[in-house]
């Protein structure tokens, strides 16, 4: 832990992780309210927001995945920041002539840039950290994240309600040039992946490499099954508060609370005591505790009880998070992490999705209960391909020496 308190680079990825993730809150609440107000609290107008902030994983992060194990990390995230501040510079011009529809930009840009990004920043996280210590540098990383699910909303709200919509985006552009300009003090890294390969070739790898792995396929259909049960009851938190608790809906935030409290303590212990745990046993009772606190959730009728296991369920979920992303980061070959991250992650995102659209019409039929059942019961079949990933053993690494051969094949 000490060593990575004194490694220069992860603290600058760090600090730009921090100064992105209040950007984004901020722009989120000003975002969320102000189109509200604009259209009296118009349900599409409000759903848009989540389709452009989602949409572009499914058009972009194979691309930019491939693209990232191209590029220059370091330079690749210093421009996406300067691109999302440009965004925001013409989003406050347009917005003093009253089209008010522009802010839309702003969360689409900065999700098709985060496509490109986040994979840059796994590959300066692998080339600078070392291997012993890359599961707590994820926790942390994680943590941080997290506590923004409590402190985000309330810094949001904070600025739109005192200063306004023009105001937070004059905030939102401060943050992400501030990040741009710590980032431009990482180490120099003048690596960049040089390939007479196509972008098809490239991503076509990247599928191969997955393929090839039967603990990549197995951690893909975690991801898939993980994917669908969250997407089932993820809309349908809000009934826990109304059906289940008897409460106004505002109540909500407790659970939102209780939720970000839980990842942000999950990750500070995994970030202790992960690196000395068994991967694939980890992995499971996480899974495991997972599904019955969420089975837990449902049924109970007592705020503070629902708040206790939501809390407990956020703690399993930082555990499953740091130990499938330590794989992601510490096995898979450096120059194949933005095609398999871009390989892997619409699995999740599209299930969550398809889980999401499902959830509101099986509810109608059925009832809350059901739909928290069956996604308990998808939770617990995630456990059956958990049990096949081999994290301890060198497949991931011995097929990592065989891409020179993946790639003649393919090129071919």
């Amino acid at each position: 832990m000490n060593s990575l308190l004194k490694n220069r680079a992860f603290l600058i990825i760090t600090g730009s992780d921090l100064l992105q993730n209040l950007a984004i809150w901020i722009r989120n609440m000003a975002i969320l309210y102000y189109i509200m107000d604009q259209t009296q609290g118009d349900p599409v107008a409000i759903s848009l927001i989540t389709v452009l902030e989602y949409a572009p994983i499914f058009v972009f992060s194979i691309i930019g995945g491939a693209l990232a194990d191209r590029w220059n990390p370091k330079r690749t995230m210093i421009i996406g920041d300067i691109l999302s501040a440009l965004s925001v510079v013409m989003i406050i011009t347009i917005l003093s002539s009253g089209y008010w529809e522009v802010l839309y930009a702003a969360t689409l840009v900065s999700s098709i840039v985060s496509q490109f990004s986040q994979p840059s920043s796994v590959k300066i996280v692998r080339r600078n950290v070392r291997s012993e210590n890359v599961q707590s540098a994820i926790a942390i990383t994680q943590s941080s994240s997290s506590l923004f699910l409590i402190l985000g909303p309330v810094v949001g709200t904070f600025i739109y309600t005192s200063m306004g919509i023009q105001t937070s985006m004059v905030v939102l552009l401060i943050l992400f040039l501030a990040s741009a300009v710590l980032l431009t003090f990482l180490p120099k890294d003048t690596a960049q992946r040089e390939t007479d390969n196509s972008l098809l070739a490239d991503i076509k790898e990247g599928w191969h490499y997955v393929t090839q792995s039967r603990s990549l396929k197995m951690l893909g259909l975690v991801f898939a099954c993980v994917g669908l049960s969250a997407g089932l009851i993820n809309p349908l938190t809000i009934f826990l508060v109304t059906e289940r608790l008897g409460l106004e809906q505002t109540a909500l935030q407790f659970l939102s609370g209780a939720s970000g409290l839980g990842l942000l303590i999950g990750g500070v212990i995994a970030a202790t005591v992960s690196s000395r745990l068994n991967q694939t046993k980890t992995l499971i009772v996480g899974l495991l505790c997972l599904a019955f606190t969420m089975l837990g959730e449902v049924l109970s009728t007592w705020l503070w009880l629902t708040m206790g296991l939501t809390f407990l369920s956020s703690i399993s979920l930082a555990f499953i998070n740091i130990i499938i992303s330590s794989y992601m980061v510490s096995r898979i070959d450096e120059h194949l992490i933005g095609r398999v991250n871009g390989t892997i992650t619409p699995l999740f995102m599209g299930m969550m999705l398809i889980g999401s659209s499902l959830s509101g019409v099986i509810m109608n039929q059925t009832s809350l209960i059901f739909v928290y059942v069956l996604s308990v019961a998808i939770m617990l079949v995630s456990m059956i391909p958990g049990l096949r990933v081999q994290f301890n053993d060198g497949e991931t690494t011995v097929e990592g020496s065989k891409q020179a051969e993946t790639e003649a094949a393919l090129s071919n």
